[in-house]
Order: structure tokens, then C-alpha cells, then sequence
């Protein structure tokens, strides 16, 4: 059974589920990714996503991630409608990633 996790976390309990097996599901675009990105994530544009929902891993926790935090907010409340309890919005998006976790990221 699908671990539940709150529907939104802060990048500290993100970066903590991280290393506990979750993964991030990156939602923004190629153009953002070319800027800064947080390794090992899980790369699908928003806009892929219910073309491409058999690609994310059924078996671990997903943490949606864009630049600031709107867009993945939709991203998980779609899939929570598709049935996935395990998944959360990162609050802050990579811009509260970069001030918090990984200040050698770059910003934009």
C-alpha cells in the first residue's frame, strides 16, 4: 500500500524524504532544468505528465518540485485525484530548495 504523506512538505522534510527513497518529479520546463536542478530528479515537464504518469515510480514517495511552488501544487493535487496518496508539493520550489538546502544553485 502507497505510504501517505501530507499534501505539501518544506524543502528540509523533502531533502530528508529524499534520503529516505523519495523521489523528486522536476515539473518545469527544459529551459529552467538547463539553469539549476536537483540531482537525481525525476525530469517531466507539467504539461507531460498525464501522458507520461506510468513513468513515475509506484513503489516510492514523490515530491513535485517547479520554480517556486505553483505549478507543482497542481501536479500533486492531480495526482492525488489520480488515486496517489504519496505525494507532496515541495513549498517553495527550487528557489526555497536553493536559499535552504543547495545555495550552489543557481537562480533565476
Amino acid at each position: 500500500m502507497a505510504a501517505v504523506v501530507p499534501s505539501e512538505v518544506d524543502v528540509s522534510t523533502a531533502a530528508r524524504l529524499v534520503k529516505e527513497g523519495a523521489v523528486i518529479v522536476d515539473v518545469r520546463e527544459p529551459a529552467e532544468l538547463a539553469i539549476c536542478a536537483v540531482a537525481g530528479s525525476l525530469h517531466i515537464p507539467m504539461r507531460q505528465i498525464p501522458a507520461r504518469i506510468g513513468e513515475l515510480p509506484a513503489d516510492r514517495v514523490l515530491l513535485v518540485l517547479c520554480h517556486v511552488g505553483a505549478r507543482s501544487r497542481s501536479v500533486t493535487q492531480y495526482l492525488r485525484a489520480q488515486g496517489r496518496s504519496d505525494v507532496a508539493n515541495i513549498a517553495g520550489g527550487i528557489e526555497a530548495w536553493a536559499d535552504r538546502i543547495d545555495p550552489t544553485l543557481a537562480r533565476y
